[in-house]
């Protein structure tokens, strides 16, 4: 928490000298206002920038389930529920590829000029009051499904193809027991599935930071108003 806290401060500092040193605000009731805005304008891209990192972690629950491993899950530090083994391992890998693409520098380099592109109003709780901002986080939960099946499909799938063989196999030798054969049978092959797709997982977040920083400008546009766009 206090890295956090301290992250925090450090990343203000580099957003107000270069923006803030030359801006005079008067201290008054909009300026508490003005206030709560910002604190709004950073929760709203911090949850939707995590919303799509909790992609990883849904992909990797759905593969727990159909390998056999959901209850082996382990406490996430971050927020203190449980999360899967392949969901914990992937969302590493998901930030370390992150920051060696130099996403980190993209999303301050987003932070810094959300000031440019939102004018420092008001506006933003009108946009909050039309419903433009929870109807677009509502669609991009839609789409965080969506990527979360599409990145967990061919496990998913594989793996739904050798529940259907264990049950016809079920019923041509019932002498068998499925759930003897079945169980390291599904573990087997989800991890040997891992293994061949591991080297998938770059083109994969690839894609996948490419839509986070796509929903961020949108956000911002919707942020903006219909008066302003987003320089590229």
């Amino acid at each position: 928490m206090m890295f956090k806290v301290g992250l925090s401060v450090f990343i203000s500092l580099i957003i107000f000298a270069p923006m803030g040193l030359g801006k005079t605000i008067p201290i008054d009731s909009i300026y508490l206002l003005l206030i709560i805005r910002e604190m709004l304008i950073g929760v709203l891209l911090g949850f939707l920038v995590y919303l799509f990192f909790t992609v990883v972690q849904a992909a990797g629950s759905f593969m727990d389930m159909q390998i056999g491993i959901s209850m082996a899950s382990i406490i996430d530090p971050l927020t203190g529920a449980s999360t899967p083994l392949i969901g914990n391992l992937k969302y590493m890998i998901a930030v370390l590829l992150f920051l060696s693409f130099d996403g980190h520098h993209y999303l301050i380099r987003a932070i810094i000029d959300s000031y440019k592109w939102v004018p420092i109003d008001n506006a933003l709780f009108s946009h909050i009051y039309d419903g433009q901002i929870s109807d677009f986080l509502l669609k991009s939960l839609s789409r965080m499904f969506y990527l979360s099946f599409q990145l967990a499909a061919p496990i998913v799938a594989a793996l739904f193809l050798a529940d259907l063989g264990l049950g016809l196999l079920t019923r041509v030798a019932p002498q068998f027991n499925v759930f003897v054969i079945g169980a390291p049978l599904k573990m087997i092959l989800g991890f040997v599935l891992l293994v061949i797709i591991f080297p998938e997982l770059i083109s994969q977040f690839q894609h996948l930071f490419g839509t986070i920083f796509d929903q961020l400008e949108k956000m911002l546009q919707i942020m903006s108003g219909p008066t302003q766009t987003t320089p590229k």
